[in-house]
């Protein structure tokens, strides 16, 4: 399985080892993966998901995993939290009417 993050799609970044010589060897920046459930309140079902702890700082700061896909921009987003961020406006339309 790919080392990326499912909601943020944040992934490998490379870059270099520089000595204190000044020799240059290449080496990748893994993301800090972490497998969690995440409950969703509109939904209320579980979901889950490999996440990078700077994302999941980011749900826990805006209040949730739905208020967290609610006020991000579908481009910043990966396809699987795409499908959430469609399940949960659906279910909250539904709701409304």
């Amino acid at each position: 399985m790919a080392r990326k993050c499912e909601i943020s799609g944040t992934g490998a970044m490379s870059g270099n080892n520089v000595s204190h010589a000044n020799n240059h060897t290449r080496r990748r920046f893994l993301p800090n993966l972490q497998i969690v459930s995440l409950l969703s309140d509109v939904l209320g079902k579980t979901f889950k998901l490999k996440i990078c702890s700077k994302t999941l700082r980011s749900i826990e700061h805006n209040g949730g995993l739905d208020a967290y896909l609610e006020s991000t921009s579908n481009t910043k987003l990966s396809d699987e939290a795409k499908k959430i961020k469609k399940e949960i406006a659906k279910k909250k339309a539904s709701a409304t009417k």
